[in-house]
């Protein structure tokens, strides 16, 4: 890896970004539930609704990848969750309505950026028999970012009482994200120049 730069700078992007994910995947249904006192009946619902809608996200993102390039797509990808963030941090109290389209557009993105994340990697591979190596970089990587992000979003709702704060600290880690995919992009042109 210390000798590929665009691979490099990709997986240190996709450390960041992939630790919101994996913290809003996996603290939501608490956020819901004890922060905005949704009842757990349509939390169930709403975790059906996140993985249906994920099929459908992940079709619609790689056709997006195929008209503007995988950096880019991951880049939409990446800023529509800092949106999210936003928006949950300003749900109402009780809101299912609001809690339910923000369920839906998470389930999209997240289909998608899964997806694309995991492809854009095995592109910037170089070709090699020794796939296992290079991917456990990628896995290894993904475990820490699950474990730190959900230590952050813990330690935040600690310190400040809030999860409000907590899931508004996440957008943190997608704009690192988003801009060090712009830092791998820019790798991607200099080479594509050589």
């Amino acid at each position: 890896l210390t000798s590929m730069p665009l691979l490099k700078r990709y997986l240190v992007a996709y450390f960041f970004y992939n630790m919101g994910v994996q913290t809003v995947m996996l603290a939501a249904t608490l956020y819901g539930k004890s922060e905005l006192a949704i009842p757990a009946e349509f939390l169930i619902i709403a975790i059906l609704i996140i993985q249906l809608i994920a099929i459908p996200g992940a079709f619609a993102i790689s056709k997006l990848s195929e008209k503007i390039g995988n950096l880019k797509a991951l880049m939409v990808c990446v800023a529509v969750w800092v949106f999210i963030c936003i928006d949950a941090f300003f749900v109402p109290k009780g809101n299912i309505v609001q809690f339910g389209i923000l369920a839906s557009v998470v389930g999209f993105v997240m289909g998608g950026i899964q997806s694309l994340s995991r492809s854009t990697y095995s592109k910037l591979m170089p070709e090699t028999k020794d796939t296992a190596s290079f991917f456990s970089f990628y896995d290894v990587s993904e475990k820490i970012g699950i474990v730190t992000g959900l230590f952050f979003f813990g330690f935040l709702t600690e310190l400040t009482g809030s999860q409000r704060t907590s899931v508004l600290a996440l957008m943190v880690f997608f704009l690192i994200g988003f801009f060090l995919l712009l830092y791998a992009k820019s790798a991607q042109r200099k080479l594509s120049l050589l």
